[in-house]
């Protein structure tokens, strides 16, 4: 039986949320909410990176691409400078999102403010809980995008990418990283871009 806490109650929330993505995958022949399989990829990485993480973390690693598909890509200036704008204003929007769940959920300011920052990512390299976002954003990116992605990037910039994102990764999540299973192809980039 599960616990009526706090944390569970956020939980919910917040899969409620992800289920309502327009957006469909097929994943063992059934037919689910895009978001809301990429937060269970998200928790399944943290599982693996951490023996025990905190509740905290768990949410935020949850909560991290809350309600994407409502602000696409799309709306921003090409470039750069268009896509980092972008994907602040993400984490913001699932921050305070998260934190007015937890809120209702019966947590702490305190606590609903620091789970906001980990997914805005404040902290990265400091806060073991933003490394711990992070890392797992990274590795669903390489396990499940990053083939795909790699068909639509120019080669050198492409490359830029893969070493950006490697910088931003724990040693951990790195030697995941590597474990991956990836096309022959898409290793050659990622032993590229580290050997450059």
């Amino acid at each position: 039986m599960v616990h009526d806490t706090p944390f569970t109650r956020t939980l919910a929330a917040l899969d409620a949320l992800h289920a309502e993505d327009p957006r469909r995958v097929e994943v063992a022949g059934e037919s689910v909410p895009q978001e809301l399989w990429h937060a269970g990829r998200m928790s399944a990485w943290l599982d693996t990176l951490q023996d025990q993480p905190d509740e905290l973390v768990r949410l935020a690693v949850r909560g991290q691409h809350l309600q994407r598909w409502q602000v696409p890509r799309g709306d921003y200036p090409e470039g750069r400078v268009g896509y980092l704008t972008w994907r602040r204003d993400q984490g913001k929007r699932a921050g305070e999102t998260t934190a007015a769940l937890m809120r209702e959920a019966g947590y702490a300011d305190e606590a609903a403010e620091q789970v906001a920052r980990m997914i805005r990512k404040q902290g990265l390299g400091r806060e073991a809980g933003t490394q711990a976002v992070e890392d797992c954003a990274c590795l669903v990116f390489l396990e499940n995008y990053f083939a795909d992605f790699s068909r639509q990037v120019d080669h050198d910039h492409l490359i830029r990418i893969v070493k950006k994102t490697w910088a931003k990764m724990s040693p951990r999540a790195h030697a995941l990283a590597l474990g991956l299973p990836m096309s022959d192809e898409a290793r050659g980039l990622v032993e590229e871009a580290l050997a450059s």
